[in-house]
């Protein structure tokens, strides 16, 4: 096994799988010792999830051991794989196949993302900044401190459009990831007829709890989905707040066990 690579049972299925899946996919493999299609594929999945350097994850989960959750994901034949995000299935197959099946089936539920760079500080003469980060972008248009530095202060200047149109490219960058998450709630704020607007302004101001609490009452009282929106906001606050942020755990916690 390697990080990426994990045996999971029922224990600690909702730590392991569910929760992680709030921040990386994770593609569950229900296999048995005695299944030799479940050992010629494998070793195929290994790879490819290893390959991916942190992308995805896969959880290896024994049929034997826990039938418990074969049967919940309504497992009728093994192989079999589901891929899960954001605490939802997003994908499966049943089967051995070959590897560019994996690939192709990886890269929908997982694509590969640029390997992270550092995040851009804004200069102490903003009007300086954006002049040299637009010139940057014009040479390379990938270039991530500078679309960072861009939107940074186009979120300051309440022009959100702006600052969306320069992460899009960008989303799954540390940092464009955070940033996403202010546009997010900045719109919500702003939005006169959502019933969530004094939730995100809240969160916006640096007051995420109250924002939070009011938000999981919401994915408390919905269904299907109507929680969509009120669940996702609570995602662009976790990743304000930050994984290790004790209001994270907390509210993430509070909000799995509402959902599932």
């Amino acid at each position: 096994m390697t990080a990426n690579v994990i045996d999971v049972d029922e224990a600690g299925f909702e730590t392991d799988v569910l929760r992680r899946s709030l921040e990386v996919p994770v593609v569950i493999d229900f296999w048995a010792e005695w299944c030799g299609p479940c050992h010629a594929l494998s070793p195929i999945l290994e790879r490819a999830v290893n390959a991916r350097d942190g992308d995805v994850i896969l959880a290896k989960v024994d049929v034997d051991a826990n039938p418990r959750l074969a049967q919940a994901f309504q497992v009728q034949g093994i192989p079999a794989v589901k891929a899960i995000s954001q605490g939802r299935l997003v994908g499966e197959f049943t089967g051995a196949q070959p590897p560019p099946f994996v690939e192709q089936f990886l890269d929908k539920v997982a694509p590969r993302r640029p390997r992270p760079e550092p995040e851009a500080v804004v200069p102490s003469d903003p009007a300086e900044a954006a002049t040299a980060w637009r010139a940057t972008l014009e040479e390379n248009p990938a270039d991530l401190p500078a679309r960072l530095g861009l939107a940074g202060l186009a979120l300051d200047a309440g022009e959100l459009d702006e600052a969306d149109e320069l992460l899009r490219p960008v989303a799954t960058e540390t940092g464009a990831e955070t940033m996403l998450g202010r546009v997010k709630l900045a719109r919500e704020a702003a939005d006169p007829g959502s019933p969530y607007a004094e939730a995100a302004a809240s969160a916006s101001r640096g007051a995420p709890e109250p924002a939070l609490a009011a938000l999981l009452e919401a994915v408390r009282a919905t269904s299907g989905e109507e929680r969509d929106r009120p669940r996702e906001l609570m995602l662009a606050i976790f990743r304000l707040l930050g994984d290790d942020d004790p209001r994270t755990q907390a509210y993430r916690r509070r909000l799995m066990s509402v959902l599932y």
